[in-house]
């Protein structure tokens, strides 16, 4: 056997070597300094908590069940796609060609919406408007016509918008019919291939298979999920978790504030969370002056059926400004990407401040953190470093998004284990950031729903012996669009039975699943 001193080795040495002894010290290293690198963490381990010897290992057993529904993938219903192919393809020929008759008009000439320098040109140069910039991937800030370029012409110009309106539905049905068009597997099945270290807080990340199809389906507009369908003999569940991040931050708050300040201090923003809706409730802080029911109960349906930008309710709105305003968001920068006064939010955030107290003490105290030692360690004890700037706000956003974000993904995970292990007959179709679709056998739906419902509960306890957990909203049906009147089999809100008719199928046949294999 040759030995080979890799201590010694150097780019000269290696070019004496023949194809083969190189390939052969290659191999070596990386089977050698992977086992290095993998003694010297499991090392560091052993003085750690034991919640982060828990994480630790749920990131390891987590790898068998993602890993069987990367394989898996989604049933697609080829007829139903390529329908909505056709009808947004001629939808998007149609108002392309309204728009060149509108250009021909207005410059004498056709213009490629698709092409960044044709329309800086439009807007920038013809139009004189004041230019949007954003950073490009060289790191400098140039002239943009993104989306959200175009929403500011649209809410700021009284003559751009309605170019710039035109110019965003066409991007938009663009969009839709690029992920429809996304190519499958010759089993008319989508896959998509899950990173477990994809992102810097430990949520999955998604992307294109490694034979070149699929896509990222976390991501995935709702209104193009009803031809993913499930097998024959099986029934869509589709799992959430309800305001996770709100909640998880309200548990941040009660453990770091509880000794020093008392429940009251330290448990608002929990209690408000638990107590009942709280993007209604933040929606009534921002908007008083709406005319709210006298019927508390009323309150929800009235604010989520009044539009108030686009396609956003008002409850949206408030869910958008909760969010940005746990996560640091000024009122300058929020007020632009939800289209809301900048007073209106500056008003809000007064409010939501003196309500509870806790949430810019949790943001100081982040702060002081990541300013004196740059390392957050979340509840479930996964510990980031933090590496931009210390006294920079970028840095501390991302620090103050880190701790509930994480948890969500976490919670989301251990109940997609804790599922994956108790009931072999429920597979595993696609995990969205906080939420999960599973298919389960229809003869089962009945009694199988409230089990996974039960198992997928993550609870964990806090300080002063305080229980938490998300509570669960699940939906079932036979594709992964919402029901409605076009799509009768959607996703329909569990009320305990599923009152329609199966759609009819094939007979199922059977197939292996990697738990299989791994016995």
């Amino acid at each position: 056997m040759k030995i080979f001193d890799t201590s010694n080795l150097n780019e000269k040495s290696m070019s004496l070597l023949s194809s083969d002894e190189a390939s052969w010290v290659y191999n070596g290293l990386d089977c050698c300094v992977t086992a290095e690198v993998y003694n010297n963490l499991a090392g560091q381990l052993v003085d750690e908590p034991e919640n982060v010897k828990a994480t630790y290992a749920y990131a390891l057993d987590k790898l068998a069940p993602i890993l069987e529904m990367s394989m898996r993938g989604t049933k697609i219903d080829e007829q139903s796609r390529r329908r909505s192919i056709a009808e947004l393809s001629r939808e998007l020929d149609e108002l392309d060609a309204k728009f060149q008759r509108i250009m021909q008009a207005i410059c004498g000439a056709n213009l490629n919406w698709r092409s960044p320098t044709q329309l800086k040109n439009l807007f920038y140069g013809m139009m004189s408007l004041k230019e949007i910039k954003s950073r490009n991937a060289q790191g400098q800030y140039t002239a943009t016509v993104n989306r959200e370029a175009l929403e500011h012409f649209a809410a700021n110009y009284l003559y751009a918008r309605p170019l710039a309106n035109f110019i965003l539905v066409l991007r938009d049905l663009h969009k839709q019919l690029g992920f429809l068009r996304t190519e499958i597997d010759p089993d008319s099945r989508i896959r998509t291939n899950y990173n477990l270290a994809g992102t810097k807080t430990g949520r999955l990340a998604s992307s294109m298979n490694d034979f070149g199809t699929g896509t990222n389906l976390q991501n995935a507009n709702r209104k193009l999920r009803f031809p993913f369908v499930a097998d024959p003999g099986m029934y869509m569940l589709n799992v959430d978790l309800e305001q996770a991040d709100a909640r998880n931050v309200g548990a941040i708050c009660w453990n770091l504030f509880l000794e020093e300040h008392g429940p009251e201090f330290a448990g608002a923003f929990l209690d408000a969370s638990e107590s009942g809706d709280l993007h209604t409730m933040v929606c009534r802080m921002t908007w008083p002056e709406l005319a709210w029911p006298e019927d508390e109960s009323e309150w929800k349906k009235f604010c989520d059926g009044l539009i108030a930008h686009g396609q956003d309710s008002y409850r949206q709105l408030a869910k958008k400004l909760g969010h940005g305003t746990n996560y640091y968001g000024t009122p300058r920068t929020m007020a632009k990407h939800t289209h809301t006064p900048t007073k209106v939010i500056e008003e809000f955030q007064a409010r939501y401040f003196k309500n509870f107290r806790c949430i810019p003490a949790w943001h100081e105290a982040v702060i002081k953190q990541i300013e004196e030692t740059g390392t957050l360690t979340t509840l479930f004890g996964r510990r980031r470093m933090f590496f931009g700037r210390g006294k920079d706000a970028s840095t501390h956003r991302k620090a103050i998004a880190y701790d509930p974000q994480s948890c969500t993904g976490e919670q989301i995970d251990r109940g997609l284990h804790q599922v994956w292990k108790a009931f072999p007959q429920v597979q595993l179709l696609n995990q969205v950031h906080d939420s999960i679709l599973f298919q389960v056998p229809l003869s089962e739906v009945p009694d199988i729903v409230p089990e996974i419902l039960s198992v997928m509960q993550v609870e964990i306890e806090l300080k002063g012996g305080r229980k938490f957990s998300v509570p669960l909203d699940a939906a079932g049906g036979w594709n992964w669009g919402y029901q409605s009147e076009d799509n009768p089999y959607g996703l329909s809100g569990w009320k305990g039975e599923e009152k329609r008719v199966a759609p009819r199928y094939l007979p199922r046949k059977k197939r292996q699943s990697l738990r299989d294999h791994l016995k």
